[in-house]
């Protein structure tokens, strides 16, 4: 069986990109064959997923193409794969015509459990009525973790943590430029993973 798994965000500049590569990176490293996709017609998002994966970077994008293309676009890259990450484009819901072509189109479309890369900075409980919107506002839409992004300090990070503990059987993380050392995928050679 597959891991796949679909990135998302409320909002563009949430960090999708980053997380992305980072995982791609890691499960690399990890010894896994890694198949990058990427929602909408995005052609630099795709250079940088294929410089990590060494895997042409499919775009998935139902403005342009059929939903039937599509999945038999994910069908055919993922042959052979290990897991599949599939980065998402702006905000979850944004697309062409409100939802349509967006990132949860897709998800939809594919049956991919996402997870959601929340911007933490200056946010704590707050975050709370903007998970459960998204966990609730479409409950087809599987929202099956979180990575809270910009986490200040440890007391930030465990104010989060009982954030989403609220929502039963959900698992979340947190990335810190310092704790985890993610750096551009400019400089892939130079990156350095901390466990």
């Amino acid at each position: 069986m597959i891991s796949q798994f679909l990135i998302a965000a409320p909002s563009s500049g949430s960090g999708k990109t980053t997380v992305s590569r980072g995982l791609m990176a890691l499960l690399i490293k990890k010894g896994l064959k890694v198949q990058p996709f990427k929602c909408g017609p995005d052609y630099i998002d795709t250079k940088y997923h294929t410089a990590v994966c060494r895997r042409p970077s499919i775009n998935l994008d139902t403005f342009m193409a059929s939903a039937g293309h599509v999945k038999e676009l994910y069908a055919r890259y993922a042959t052979g794969a290990d897991a599949c990450i599939t980065e998402g484009m702006m905000g979850m819901y944004d697309g062409y015509d409100r939802d349509r072509g967006s990132s949860a189109e897709v998800a939809g479309l594919l049956n991919l459990p996402v997870i959601l890369v929340v911007d933490a900075k200056s946010a704590a409980y707050s975050v709370a009525p903007l998970l459960s919107g998204f966990i609730h506002f479409r409950p087809e839409i599987r929202i099956a973790g979180v990575i809270f992004n910009r986490v200040g300090s440890s007391r930030h990070y465990e104010m989060l943590q009982e954030v989403w503990g609220i929502c039963p059987n959900r698992r979340a993380w947190y990335r810190n430029h310092v704790i985890w050392g993610w750096i551009s995928a400019i400089r892939k050679e130079r990156t350095h993973w901390k466990s």
